[in-house]
C-alpha cells in the first residue's frame, strides 16, 4: 500500500510539472496577444502553438505510460468546506480560488462534463453508431473534398502573395525614356505644341495674328509698329508670350494701304 502511494505521489508531481509547463506556454501566448499584437507575426504565432502542442503531447505520453496509475479509479474528496477566505488555498491557486465553499466544490472537483453536455455527447455518439458504413464513408469523402478545396485555395493565395511580393521588390518603377522626354520638354520645349491666340484688330475688323519671321528674310512688320526682333518668335523673347500687341487702326477716310 505504501509503495502504491509513493508511486501515485511521484506520478502526480510529474503531472503537475507538465501542467505548469503547459500553463506557462498558454500564459505567454495570451500575453503576446494582449500586449504585442502590433508586432506579432504569423511565424511567431505558429511557434507558440507548436510549443503548446509539444507540452500536450508530453502530457499525453505521461498519462499513457505503463507506470502511471489509473487515475480514473481514484476519487478526490474535500477534507474541509468553509465559506471563509483561505489564504493558503489562495496561494496554491495563484489567487484564483479564495474560498472552498459548498457551492463551489461541485465545479472545482468535477471529473465529468455537465449533465447537459454529457447528454448531448451521448446523443451524438448514438447517432454516429447507428449510421451505416456507406453513409459514413460518403460523409467522410465529402468532408475530405471540402477540406482539400479550402487547402488548395489557401495554397494558391499564398503563392500569389509571395509572387506579388517578389515582383514588387524586383520590378522596375521608372522609365529612362520617359525621364529624358520630360527633361527635354521642360528645358527646351521639345514636343510641346504652341497655341497662338488670334489678336483682335487690323483693317475692317479682321483678325490679325503675329507671324514668325521667315529664315533668310526680313521679319514681318507689326501693324503700325517697327520690325519684329529676329530672335523673337510668336511667344516673345525666351519663349514668353508678349504682354501686349500694339496695333494702329487707321481711320476709314484715309486711303486704303492696299491697292484694289
Amino acid at each position: 500500500m505504501q509503495r502504491e502511494e509513493k508511486q501515485l505521489d511521484s506520478a502526480l508531481e510529474a503531472l503537475i510539472v507538465r501542467v505548469n509547463d503547459l500553463k506557462t506556454a498558454i500564459g505567454g501566448m495570451l500575453f503576446k496577444l494582449e500586449h504585442e499584437y502590433e508586432t506579432l507575426n504569423w511565424p511567431n504565432f505558429l511557434d507558440n502553438f507548436a510549443l503548446m502542442s509539444g507540452h500536450l503531447s508530453a502530457l499525453s505520453k505521461l498519462l499513457s505510460h505503463d507506470k502511471m496509475p489509473n487515475l480514473r479509479n481514484l476519487t478526490v474528496l474535500p477534507l474541509l468546506l468553509s465559506p471563509e477566505r483561505d489564504e493558503e488555498l489562495l496561494r496554491l491557486t495563484e489567487g484564483r480560488v479564495p474560498t472552498f465553499a459548498h457551492d463551489l466544490v461541485p465545479d472545482y472537483l468535477r471529473t465529468r462534463p455537465e449533465p447537459e453536455v454529457e447528454h448531448r455527447n451521448l446523443q451524438m455518439e448514438h447517432k454516429a453508431a447507428n449510421q451505416s458504413y456507406e453513409t459514413a464513408q460518403k460523409q467522410i469523402s465529402a468532408y475530405t473534398k471540402v477540406v482539400s478545396q479550402v487547402l488548395d485555395i489557401v495554397s494558391k493565395a499564398r503563392e500569389d502573395w509571395e509572387s506579388e511580393g517578389t515582383r514588387s521588390a524586383t520590378g522596375q518603377t521608372s522609365s529612362v525614356a520617359d525621364t529624358h522626354t520630360l527633361v527635354a520638354a521642360i528645358s527646351m520645349g521639345k514636343g510641346l505644341k504652341v497655341m497662338v491666340p488670334p489678336v483682335q484688330g487690323g483693317p475692317q475688323g479682321m483678325m490679325v495674328a503675329p507671324q514668325v519671321g521667315r529664315p533668310g528674310g526680313s521679319g514681318p512688320q507689326q501693324q503700325g509698329g517697327g520690325p519684329m526682333n529676329p530672335g523673337q518668335g510668336p511667344m516673345g523673347p525666351m519663349g514668353k508670350a508678349p504682354g501686349t500687341i500694339k496695333t494702329n487702326i487707321k481711320a476709314a477716310t484715309q486711303i486704303h494701304p492696299y491697292g484694289r
